[in-house]
């Protein structure tokens, strides 16, 4: 698990391969708008979060996010617990200034 800058991240998604961007927080934040392509993983229900996650590939790259980092770090510890490779936003979507699409959710 590791912590990244939005700019990191932008720069990572692209890099490595088999990447996969997760939102982990409440469908009423997902209705703000999330980052394109982000799966919406609700962490605020642990057990159907690590549920949803056990079916997940654990060889993909995870990158996390909440809406100020906090969430997706726990998250990201959970998952790194689980034999997953996940980095985590530093600031979540309220530090985030790249797309957001609005979620179908």
């Amino acid at each position: 698990m590791k912590n990244i800058s939005k700019e990191d991240w932008k720069k990572l998604i692209v890099e490595k391969e088999n990447t996969v961007i997760i939102d982990v927080r409440a469908p009423d934040e997902w209705a703000e708008g999330i980052q394109p392509n982000a799966l919406q993983i609700n962490f605020n229900s642990l057990v159907s979060f690590l549920h949803e996650i056990d079916k997940l590939d654990r060889s993909n790259t995870y990158f996390l996010y909440c809406r100020s980092g906090n969430r997706s770090a726990q998250a990201c510890m959970y998952m790194h617990d689980y034999g997953f490779k996940t980095y985590n936003l530093i600031g979540g979507m309220s530090s985030w200034d790249g797309d957001v699409v609005i979620s179908n959710e």
